[in-house]
């Protein structure tokens, strides 16, 4: 009989076996995200400086609650991070990602604001993509009363967010106010169309599988995956112009649910004109990186990412 878990990295074997097979929906969002909201975010480090700051939405119907990090200590203005959390474009909190905003903050001595953005399906798109929008336009505008530099603002996200801060780099590039210089794409949730694929099997990939993936899609779509027209940038492998868009840096797992899409996004990108490396993780699955940070396979995907960074958005540290 075939290893169920043969294709999984030797070092993720053991993480695998032990991760329940958990599908999302409306059944269990709710308990999700109850869990979530119980977790203690963990204690800033003295060396960095944390502020939750509320900023009006576009249409200033609501309050977009955003995460602020920066270094205790630094040669000012520096550059800065909008950093968008995953969730599937259903739940998260910018809590989640506090250890890797700190290590970001420490190896490269940059700035990261992360947004509390609107979820599906209460708030379908484009409630996510404007409360992002919002978001990149108040850090621009308020870059010098932060010490921060304008000029170098990148885009990053990981799984939803990394959807999310590709359509951003789409919907900024369009209207052409703010011009990122970056775009840091964890493992992103890009295209609806492989809900459709009839070779994914519906519960085979950990973490986040085919029946979570179409409920994800679904309830910030509001509507089936796969159909014709979709609004433009609800979902970014759609879009057939990307020219002009900022750098890229691509990570995913051959284990993904996301793999292919991603991979192909990447291609798009490069035969666009814009440049875009790709970091493939043999054996990885979604979300393998926040498993544990002391495996030698998470280490190198993070250092990826940090010297990706730091080549991109002109970090001297």
């Amino acid at each position: 009989m075939t290893n169920p878990l043969a294709h999984i990295h030797p070092e993720l074997q053991a993480i695998a076996k032990r991760t329940p097979a958990i599908t999302f929906s409306n059944k269990t969002l709710w308990l999700v995200r109850m869990v979530m909201n119980l977790t203690r975010a963990p204690q800033t480090p003295p060396d960095i400086l944390l502020e939750n700051k509320f900023i009006p939405s576009q249409d200033g119907q609501t309050q977009i609650r955003l995460r602020i990090y920066k270094p205790h200590q630094s040669h000012q203005p520096i550059p800065v991070l909008l950093w968008l959390h995953g969730g599937g474009y259903v739940m998260g909190k910018p809590e989640m990602d506090d250890l890797k905003c700190f290590q970001f903050v420490r190896q490269l001595g940059i700035a990261v604001v992360s947004v509390d953005y609107r979820h599906a399906p209460k708030h379908p798109f484009p409630a996510g993509l404007e409360d992002s929008y919002a978001a990149l336009k108040w850090v621009q505008t308020h870059a010098p009363q932060l010490g921060l530099q304008a000029t170098h603002i990148a885009l990053g996200g990981a799984s939803a967010g990394g959807g999310l801060a590709a359509a951003l780099a789409q919907l900024a590039h369009d209207r052409q106010e703010i011009k990122p210089i970056f775009q840091l794409l964890i493992y992103p949730m890009l295209d609806d169309r492989t809900v459709t694929r009839p070779d994914m099997a519906e519960s085979n990939h950990l973490i986040w599988n085919q029946k979570s993936n179409r409920f994800g899609w679904e309830s910030y779509l509001g509507q089936k995956c796969g159909a014709e027209n979709m609004p433009a940038y609800a979902v970014p492998a759609r879009r057939t112009e990307l020219s002009g868009l900022p750098p890229a840096w691509i990570g995913v797992g051959t284990a993904d649910l996301f793999y292919e899409e991603d991979l192909a996004y990447a291609r798009k990108l490069q035969e666009a004109g814009v440049p875009c490396e790709t970091h493939i993780v043999q054996g990885a699955f979604h979300g393998f990186d926040a498993t544990n940070p002391q495996l030698t396979i998470v280490q190198e995907f993070q250092n990826a990412q940090i010297a990706a960074l730091k080549k991109y958005m002109g970090v001297l540290v």
